[in-house]
């Protein structure tokens, strides 16, 4: 068995952001339509379009690194959005549904964050100078919109929840 190296293990950590960004590109105009607060829905919709341009730089590193673009299944992000899937079917039509899909997103946001911080450091030290930017500009969009709807659930969201439904 050949011996597996860290730019093995970036090519599978690539894949599995890949897949996952695809998933999630999937799974936002589905949160978009169950959000009742439009500001969140508006949120929903500026990151569908941002994971867009993310899946384009996804496929440009493949390219720098002489590989076809492709996914290989995310346990994580399956499970990420499963529980998404449940908040939107248990909590519909309540006051706390917008807190728990805000909720759903930001453990989306974290676990890209993390990949993409890690693809980054990985990408540096393996010399992949154009991957780093790439990268480093989803990492930073990632990053931004983890912070707004940070700031969206201390806001509005997350009081709107405490309402008793009539």
């Amino acid at each position: 068995m050949a011996t597996k190296t860290l730019d093995d293990l970036f090519h599978e950590t690539l894949k599995d952001i890949y897949y996952a960004e695809r998933k999630i590109l999937k799974a936002l105009p589905k949160m978009a339509r169950a959000a009742q607060d439009e500001k969140l829905k508006d949120a929903f919709q500026l990151h569908k379009d941002e994971t867009e341009g993310q899946i384009e730089r996804l496929q440009q590193v493949f390219e720098l690194i002489g590989k076809r673009p492709r996914g290989k299944t995310c346990a994580a992000i399956e499970g990420i959005l499963e529980e998404g899937e449940e908040i939107m079917e248990e909590f519909k039509g309540s006051p706390a549904l917008d807190a728990g899909l805000l909720a759903a997103a930001q453990a989306v946001e974290h676990y890209e964050i993390s990949r993409y911080g890690t693809l980054k450091a990985w990408a540096q030290q393996l010399g992949y100078t154009e991957a780093v930017t790439l990268l480093s500009e989803t990492l930073s969009e990632e990053s931004k919109t983890d912070a707004s709807l940070s700031k969206l659930a201390q806001s509005a969201v997350n009081s709107a929840g405490q309402k008793k439904a009539a």
